[in-house]
Order: C-alpha cells, then structure tokens, then sequence
C-alpha cells in the first residue's frame, strides 16, 4: 500500500542475512562498481558532534544515498558511535537505515541498521581481502580491535580464506580480547585464538592483519616488523600515522570521501598536499582497470570510509528477505491525508 511503512527489527535483520556471507560481498562489489562507474549519487556524510567535555570520540553520522543501475535505491543511514556505551554494558553503535521510493520519494521501510552496517563492512573488508591478498592458503589472520565489527570480519573471512584456522588479537582492554577469541571460535571448530600483548606483536605475527578500533588518532608509527607483502584492512581508518600512509600501496572505496574527517589518508594529504598516493579504489581493482598487486612484497593499505550505497545493498536484501516471509511491523496510514482533505 502506497500509504504504509513496514518496521524491521534488529533479531529479523540477523535472521535475512545469516549464512549469505558470499551474497553480501557479491551485493557490495556490484554497489561498488556501480558506484565507478557514476550510476550513484553520494553526498558527503554528515557528522554530528558534542562540543561538551567527555563526548569528544562520540558522534552520530548521516549517510545519504541514491543506488542506481540494477538497484534504484534510495535512503539514508543515521548511525552513532558512543564508546562509552561499552562501559555500560550495550553496544558502542547503533542505527537506523530508510529506504525510499525513488517513484514517489516515499519512505518504504524503517529498518535497525546496526547489523547492517556491521556486514556491509565486514563485506567490504572481505571483498578487499579475497582481491588483495593472494595467498588463498592462509591460515593465520590478525585482529586489532576486539568488537562487533572484527567479529563480522572473521566470519567473513571464514568464507574466503577457507583454511583460516588461527586469530592472533589484540584489544586495549585484555579482558575483551580474551572473551571476543571465544566468541571468534564458536563461528567454527577449527578456529585457535591467541591474545597478544601489543599491536605490534599482532603486526609481525600475521600477514593479512584488519584494524577495527575506536581510535582517533594515529597510534601505530611502525610497521617494520610486518612480513613482506602485508596486508592491512583500516576498517577504522585513524590507527596508521600518515608516513605509513605514504610508504604504502594504498587502495580506497573513494578518494574524495576518505580524505576528510582526519582519517589517516586525509592527514597524509594534507601533509603532501596531493592525493597521489592513493593507487586506485577497489571497485577499480574488481571491475579490471587497475592492477590487484604491482607491487607483491610491499604493504598494502585498505582504507574504506563506507558508503551509504553499501548500506542500501544491504539493506534491500535484508528488507525483501523479510517482506516476503511477512514479517515485520507494518503501519498503516503511516501518511497523513492529503491537506485538502483534512477538516
């Protein structure tokens, strides 16, 4: 009905996308692609901060989008990121995502997004992983950051690299890190967990190594202990000092996105005053126009700022998934009467 808005919880979510790992990367490589190809429209996200003490790392974020080509999608995704929510036993994120008519412009669905979010990331970091790094043998991977986000990464690596059998972790908090391995080993019965003491010691113990951290700033100034032909997905973006940056082969999902918001890639631009050291995007790496490795023994860098195009992939799937089974809470007369027609 042209009049009702169907809510889709977070447990429904969960339940769509379960078991679609491959889909889930497939689905972001197609938005990707389109994306290069300029079938999108993609403003810049949003970023909404708190000028009062104790809130300086919390912020929620818009992201607007229009998915073309096969997808005709458009809505937006608000998220927040609140950190300190870990100190009181909930989740550091949390979101909402609203797809839209692109016929009437009309919300169709309200969705919670947080679960999204979490898998178009992991998808997109798996998606690089599986492009960049080439030894489909792996067995050993590194996970800096021990939350939500790394877990999604790991079961999606689970997919890719199917002898994965050994995740070396560091969190700043060993308590985390200790109990996030045991949540990592229950996604399979061939995963061993080892907690190291440092970043570094993840960094010279693991060639293909995702950083999924709160971090603000840069806090890694190092990387001479990597083994030759490294791997880094900077999922969070800020932990690499610019100079590592520049010493990098750098792959990004957009270059205009990810050089702002004091990224590791923007703090490198505006210290060279160019962007010449980003190589390529991904979806140009995918798609054939650039090369996945020229250089093999030298490190390279996965930056994605995330895309609201990934997050409508997503989130379509998810939404068709449970339309059909009708599920979700629909509301009726979610509009009001036109205003002509009201007493």
């Amino acid at each position: 009905m042209a009049d009702e808005i169907l809510i889709i919880r977070g447990e429904e979510v969960v339940t769509a996308l379960k078991g679609e790992e491959v889909r889930m990367m497939e689905l972001v490589r197609d938005a990707y692609e389109t994306h290069l190809r300029g079938n999108t429209s993609l403003p810049p996200s949003s970023f909404l901060l708190f000028p009062r003490p104790g809130q300086e790392r919390d912020r929620i974020i818009a992201l607007p989008a229009y998915l073309g080509d096969g997808f005709d999608l458009a809505g937006i995704k608000w998220i927040s990121s609140f950190p300190h929510n870990l100190e009181r036993g909930i989740e550091r994120a949390s979101a909402a995502l609203i797809l839209n008519s692109t016929e009437t412009g009309r919300p169709l669905a309200l969705l919670e997004s947080s679960v999204i979010s979490a898998t178009r990331t992991a998808a997109s970091a798996a998606l690089a992983a599986r492009v960049l790094h080439p030894d489909r043998d792996l067995t050993r991977c590194g996970l800096i950051g021990c939350g939500l986000i790394n877990h999604e990464i790991t079961r999606f690596l689970l997919a890719v690299f199917p002898r994965l059998e050994t995740l070396v972790v560091h969190d700043t908090d060993p308590e985390r890190a200790a109990q996030f391995g045991r949540e990592c080993e229950r996604l399979s019965p061939r995963l061993e967990t080892r907690v190291a003491a440092t970043a570094a010691d993840v960094l010279a113990d693991a060639a293909l190594v995702s950083f999924a951290t709160t971090a603000g700033t840069p806090h890694v100034h190092d990387l001479s202990m990597c083994p030759p032909g490294t791997t880094l997905l900077h999922v969070s973006l800020r932990d690499l000092a610019p100079e590592l940056i520049l010493a990098a082969d750098n792959v990004v999902d957009d270059v205009d996105h990810v050089c702002r918001a004091n990224t590791s890639i923007h703090l490198a631009s505006m210290q060279t005053g160019n962007r010449d050291f980003i190589r390529c995007t991904l979806a140009e790496i995918t798609s054939g126009a650039a090369e996945p490795r020229p250089h093999p023994e030298k490190i390279t860098v996965f930056s994605p700022f995330g895309l609201g195009v990934l997050d409508l992939a997503v989130g379509q799937f998810a939404y068709t998934q449970v339309r059909d089974a009708g599920g979700g809470v629909r509301v009726d007369s979610f509009f009001p009467r036109p205003w002509l027609d009201r007493d």
